[in-house]
């Protein structure tokens, strides 16, 4: 039987690369991935738009956020995958003026901070994380906008009442170094952000003990996008939901493996495992329903509390085509 022809496209992540070589082969499925380059912010947010818009491919890595907002409003044009290629703390992404008023976190406390997104997957996060440290999303006055021009994030189509966007052609961290920020949330570091001599620093300097507590006590290690499959792809063939994670899930161990039994990314990549593991366990950035439930409500609640959803969508609703897949 002839192995049938997938394609789908992701950024290029160390874990999916066993899956872009061929080291691991889905079964029944001759995959092709389509992956961005060198981890750049362009190219992964190409490789998003061309998972949904792309009729030559069949799907791939995707917003989580938006996925979320389909399947609360019922469209279901999109089979989810419980693969979860990127993940982020939210404490690093928090920046501040060097020198400015905000110190420590009580100082955030009504003033006005700066996104990417308002409704994006990371923006979600970055207000769960808020609630974590007791800061209520409703008190900040939100600006939303690019965080440095001349690059640009999807932006929102509309933005809600009291939520404000910068003067064409002005950056977010322009508006910070000027006074006009308190502070902005970024996923990429902004050009002005230097850790001894920039005008831009973080909030949190040593995030690793913030963003250990917040995991530790929300169980969260904030997944951000997914896999999704077009549902004319799953309609024809719902068994490569099934293979398609269980190919994800071995790519994933077998970088893990590789990362654990010769650590050499990084001087002291070994300490950084040792102490990761003590933390979070050995499987931290797992795949799979059930090890990210608590995760995925969690998100979901967060999006209902904003607003963004009408109501709080299930884990089972999110991945109701996978469950139903069998």
């Amino acid at each position: 039987m002839t192995d049938l022809p997938i394609s789908l496209t992701c950024a290029d992540y160390a874990r999916v690369m066993p899956l872009a070589t061929g080291a691991v082969k889905p079964e029944g499925i001759a995959l092709t991935m389509i992956l961005g380059s060198r981890g750049s912010w362009p190219a992964r947010a190409e490789m998003l738009r061309r998972a949904v818009q792309d009729a030559g491919v069949q799907g791939g890595e995707w917003s989580m956020a938006q996925y979320l907002y389909r399947i609360d409003k019922g469209d279901r044009r999109y089979v989810g995958l419980p693969v979860f290629p990127l993940r982020n703390f939210t404490a690093r992404d928090l920046y501040v003026r060097r020198g400015g008023p905000i110190r420590q976190l009580k100082d955030l406390a009504g003033q006005r901070i700066g996104m990417y997104s308002y409704t994006a997957s990371g923006s979600i996060w970055y207000r769960h994380f808020l609630r974590f440290i007791g800061l209520d999303p409703a008190a900040i006055r939100w600006w939303i906008g690019d965080i440095d021009t001349p690059w640009s994030a999807p932006m929102d189509q509309t933005l809600p009442s009291g939520v404000n966007a910068p003067a064409k052609g002005r950056s977010l961290s322009d508006m910070l170094v000027a006074g006009e920020l308190e502070a902005i949330y970024s996923p990429p570091r902004p050009e002005a952000y230097h850790p001894r001599t920039g005008p831009i620093v973080r909030l949190f300097p040593d995030f690793r003990w913030i963003e250990q507590e917040y995991f530790l006590k929300t169980g969260v290690f904030p997944p951000q996008h997914l896999i999704v499959i077009r549902r004319e792809a799953w309609e024809a063939n719902r068994w490569i939901a099934r293979s398609l994670t269980d190919a994800f899930k071995a790519a994933n161990d077998c970088f893990t493996a590789a990362q654990k039994g010769f650590p050499y990314a990084t001087p002291w990549l070994e300490a950084e495992l040792e102490d990761t593991v003590a933390v979070m366990g050995e499987d931290f950035h797992p795949y799979g329903l059930e090890r990210n439930r608590a995760q995925i409500e969690a998100f979901a609640g967060e999006a209902f509390r904003l607003g963004l959803t009408s109501r709080q969508v299930t884990t089972e609703e999110y991945f109701a085509d996978y469950l139903q897949g069998g």
